[in-house]
């Protein structure tokens, strides 16, 4: 381990494995080194940035042999902008270590059996299924390799793209991204176009300033398409000036909507938005199902993806009819409002209330009528009143944030003893360590992972739980 040092090269490291965050690895003189760029199969001189006791960290400087299963990158950004980092692993790799990780997570974190593991359910779409991006405005974009070798004076710093790995101020500038659909980018290229034409000011992370802080774009299978802008300065005029130039130049926009926010985050949550024109919202439609998603409103982001998603939740339910069906973290009752034609009743329980309001609302627009919402924090809600009054649960689906179920909710989902649990995640680890404190009492029947993230370590998963038989 003593030979492995901080900027040293080592050569003809072999890249044999990708960890569960996505990066590649390399195992040298029994040093672990995560290794950007790489691809397992791979033979490469290896640039040691970083040195830790237990592994170190770095990247490909010269590929002397190259992976089979390497291909070449699709996007111009590829390697420098923080997303899209497998663009270079074919599809059958990415999908074969995404289901590596739920299998790693369970076997190592939960120490949970997974000879019901389903073979990972695959993307149809490599490129632009998302239907929400953001983007940053910055004054000073970051300044690549071949801007700098170039030895030009760049007289023009405005960016509008995303953030650089790890550097806050830092944003790299996008022409052209393989994530979303058109219009997407060509309404990012022309707000930004516009904006250095008519001299409005880019915002500046450091010193607080300029009209231009973050754009958003969402679209919808149904064709509908919301713009909304986050300005910094309360400059009236020039607000005006580049909202009239989008409404004119695409007039495809269902909703153009603009934020002042002088917050020191991007936070939208607790800002009035004002509609310019348009409506507050757009639709996306699924299995015949209307959602009203609004500016704040979570939604999954890839729309084709998630339809697998809750059908595969749904099957795994098994839903015969007479069912009270608890659905938690139901965020705007998506899968609530999914699964209401085969229940008795499906309660839907929210931290965020401004959430269960959308939930309530995509209910009465589909004239589903056994379906109830409520906000709170699960572990005070879910009492034995609460229980008492709506009935106690034949089936409950939880789709937990990143972090996962809090112990507390774990304890009172144990108390509740449904005979059936589906469990939804975005992170295997948290829920492979939540389905060991669940195992006293349930046995997983079913482990479905789900490709939602093409070109990304991302990945969803779905696993059914049924009640032990004392």
């Amino acid at each position: 381990m003593s030979k492995i040092k901080k900027n040293i090269f080592v050569e003809n490291a072999e890249i044999v494995d990708i960890s569960s965050e996505g990066k590649s690895v390399a195992k040298v003189d029994g040093m672990v080194i995560f290794v950007d760029g790489g691809v397992p199969g791979d033979i490469a001189d290896v640039m040691i940035t970083r040195k830790k006791n237990s592994y170190a960290e770095g990247h490909i400087v010269t590929l002397k042999k190259q992976s089979p299963n390497r291909i070449e990158h699709t996007c111009e950004h590829f390697g420098v902008c923080g997303g899209c980092k497998w663009q270079h692993l074919n599809y059958e790799t990415q999908l074969f270590f995404k289901q590596k990780t739920v299998t790693d997570a369970f076997v190592r974190i939960g120490k949970l059996d997974v000879s019901t593991m389903k073979s990972i359910f695959p993307n149809k779409e490599p490129y632009f299924y998302r239907n929400k991006l953001e983007f940053s405005f910055s004054d000073k974009k970051w300044l690549t390799s071949d801007e700098i070798k170039s030895g030009l004076e760049i007289d023009n710093r405005n960016a509008l793209g995303f953030h650089i790995p790890k550097m806050f101020d830092k944003i790299l500038d996008i022409q052209n991204c393989y994530l979303q659909a058109e219009p997407s980018n060509s309404i990012r290229n022309e707000i930004r176009d516009f904006a250095i034409k008519n001299h409005l000011t880019f915002f500046g992370v450091r010193d607080k300033t300029g009209l231009l802080r973050t754009l958003m774009l969402r679209t919808s299978s149904t064709g509908e398409l919301m713009v909304l802008i986050q300005f910094f300065e309360n400059q009236p005029e020039n607000i005006q000036l580049l909202l009239s130039h989008l409404k004119n130049t695409f007039p495809q926009i269902t909703s153009l909507q603009y934020v002042i926010n002088q917050k020191g985050n991007d936070t939208l949550q607790d800002l009035d938005i004002i509609t310019f024109s348009g409506r507050d919202h757009i639709f996306e439609e699924m299995e015949g199902l209307k959602f009203k998603i609004s500016a704040k409103s979570f939604y999954q982001t890839n729309s084709p993806q998630a339809f697998e998603l809750y059908k595969i939740t749904r099957d795994l339910c098994e839903l015969k009819g007479d069912e009270v069906v608890y659905d938690l973290y139901t965020g705007t009752g998506t899968i609530a409002n999914f699964v209401a034609k085969k229940a008795k009743k499906v309660v839907g329980v929210e931290y965020v209330s401004d959430a269960v309001i959308d939930a309530k609302n995509n209910s009465e627009f589909n004239s589903i009528t056994n379906t109830v919402f409520f906000a709170g924090d699960m572990k005070d809600v879910l009492n034995e009143d609460f229980i008492k009054t709506h009935g106690k649960p034949d089936v409950i689906i939880t789709d937990p944030p990143r972090a996962g179920m809090h112990e507390d909710v774990i304890a009172v989902l144990l108390k509740v003893g449904a005979p059936k649990i589906v469990y939804v995640s975005c992170n295997p680890a948290t829920q492979a360590r939540d389905l060991a404190m669940l195992a006293e009492a349930y046995d997983i029947k079913a482990i479905q992972p789900v490709d939602m993230f093409p070109q990304t370590a991302h990945v969803e998963n779905v696993a059914l739980l049924i009640k032990k038989v004392n």
